[in-house]
């Protein structure tokens, strides 16, 4: 079957894209300029909603086995211990992945390349795309691999290539934003002194992420202090050593691998053009406070893929191809407001930040997330289990608390939860409540499946009100939400948006 969808870059984002566009059966290549999956990775959190959507391609047990879940974060200020928070499961009865999984990216990329081979998809390593341009049916690409050149047409290109991207770059689209003035390492090292755990360190020189990896070694992601660069960025990491030794608490035997690098926030001016589209870096660059960088792009990969393959199937409106840009766009400028302020409360040398540093996180941040409601409305920001597209063309609806836009809270249920027929990745309807022949009648008109929940009290503390009824969008989104006297929007919207099983 000929490939319709060009990805290109095999990072994180073009990874879960070509897994997401293979479970809904979009044929596809994938190609990526370096040789194989990177090994210098800075990131090293998998988020609650990014296991949920791989729950949805059925590999996130292969995510989680490799991982370790974050119990505790404690806080170090020059050495000392000011605080230890217990996080655990901050996320219980939230989502089936109530926690933070702590997983460095090279051995993520290492598992999605796996998966993709095992269901008979091998990614083009050492393959670049030259140049492109786009038709009204068709975008017209050429491709290098290893010194011989292909012409060839796809109906969509993707651009997942990264913050330097060339797609990006030869649409023409700005990249607005700044780079910090610090300089970052990261660094994985052998200690023959085990690391306490996670542990933000925080000195006079500068500050030191700290994360234990098996067989001894630990991942540092710090700062380097001033009196380090002031001639210019160490090609090792020797001249740092002492400071990271005196402040965090570890002997380093031996350093595996390290990378200076630079942290930049930007975001793209635009996410598409025609059937040209930009995910992950190569559209928003963000600090690395919350660890949410690579977890927006896989969920730029998530409403992509279903979007696409909806169009390309003819199950839905070619115009749903808009709210990609829409919806994600939001979500990242939102997401750079945020982590900016936190990561300047944390690296910045005005009286906010150390007022930040001396008393909001060794004092009043412990004590804060020891109260129930405030560690649920945390584990929601951080694990983006809180992302609404409520302003989306596609959202419609209001009950009680539950919005069209709004992530499908999660709930258990009598053989599993209603997360579980997420899994077909396709348009469904829920009822919590009674059972209603004309919402099946509807629901069969277009091929959807309907599941019916018994309702149960703990609904009610999710938000899901007796009788509800919702149609979900194959990424676990409220599309509509509405009552049993309001059946006729639920004909209205599938009708306006042209909206059929993508399995049918």
């Amino acid at each position: 079957m000929k490939a319709e969808v060009l990805i290109v870059g095999a990072g994180p984002t073009g990874l879960a894209l070509a897994l997401a566009l293979h479970k809904q059966k979009i044929p596809f290549r994938i190609i990526e300029k370096n040789s194989g999956p990177g090994t210098a990775s800075r990131a090293m959190i998998v988020h609650g909603r990014i296991l949920e959507h791989y729950r949805q391609m059925g590999f996130a047990e292969m995510i989680i086995e490799q991982g370790n879940k974050v119990e505790d974060v404690q806080i170090f200020m020059d050495g000392n211990l000011k605080a230890k928070m217990h996080i655990g499961d901050i996320g219980e009865n939230l989502s089936r992945f109530p926690y933070i999984l702590s997983l460095p990216q090279d051995i993520h990329e290492e598992i999605l390349v796996r998966v993709l081979k095992e269901r008979g998809v091998e990614v083009e390593w050492n393959t670049q795309l030259m140049s492109f341009k786009e038709s009204d049916h068709h975008v017209q690409v050429v491709i290098e691999k290893e010194g011989i050149t292909e012409e060839n047409n796809f109906v969509f290109l993707c651009g997942c290539d990264g913050a330097h991207s060339s797609v990006r770059k030869n649409l023409g689209f700005q990249f607005e934003g700044g780079t910090y003035a610090q300089i970052f390492y990261v660094a994985d090292v052998k200690s023959s002194i085990p690391s306490p755990g996670i542990s933000g360190n925080m000195f006079r020189e500068g500050f030191c992420l700290t994360i234990p990896l098996p067989n001894g070694n630990v991942r540092l992601i710090g700062i380097f202090p001033e009196e380090v660069v002031k001639d210019g960025i160490p090609s090792e990491l020797a001249p740092v050593i002492p400071f990271i030794e005196k402040n965090v608490g570890i002997k380093i035997e031996q350093v595996n691998w390290y990378s200076p690098y630079k942290v930049h926030h930007r975001i793209s001016d635009h996410f598409r053009k025609g059937r040209i589209f930009l995910a992950g870096d190569a559209g928003h660059i963000h600090s690395p406070a919350g660890g949410q960088g690579m977890n927006t792009g896989i969920g730029d990969a998530v409403n992509l893929g279903w979007k696409l393959a909806a169009v390309m199937l003819e199950k839905a409106d070619e115009k749903i191809l808009d709210t990609y840009e829409t919806e994600r766009m939001a979500f990242a400028k939102m997401l750079i407001s945020t982590t900016d302020r936190a990561f300047n409360s944390v690296v910045g040398k005005g009286v906010e930040t150390r007022l930040f540093k001396n008393a909001v996180i060794p004092y009043a941040l412990p004590r804060l997330i020891a109260f129930p409601r405030l560690r649920k409305k945390l584990y929601k920001k951080v694990s983006q289990t809180d992302i609404k597209y409520r302003d989306s063309i596609l959202s419609e609806g209001q009950i009680g608390q539950i919005h069209g836009g709004d992530r499908l809270p999660w709930v258990t249920t009598e053989n599993s939860d209603n997360h579980e027929p997420l899994k077909s990745m396709d348009w469904q309807f829920h009822i919590y409540g009674q059972d209603l022949p004309e919402l099946r009648a509807i629901a069969e008109s277009s091929a959807i499946p309907l599941y019916v929940f018994k309702w149960k009290k703990e609904m009610d503390a999710v938000g899901i009100k007796e009788n509800s009824i919702m149609l979900i969008r194959p990424d676990g989104h409220i599309a509509l939400a509405i009552t049993n006297r309001e059946l006729v929007k639920a004909q209205k919207y599938l009708d306006e948006f042209k909206i059929y099983s993508i399995n049918s």
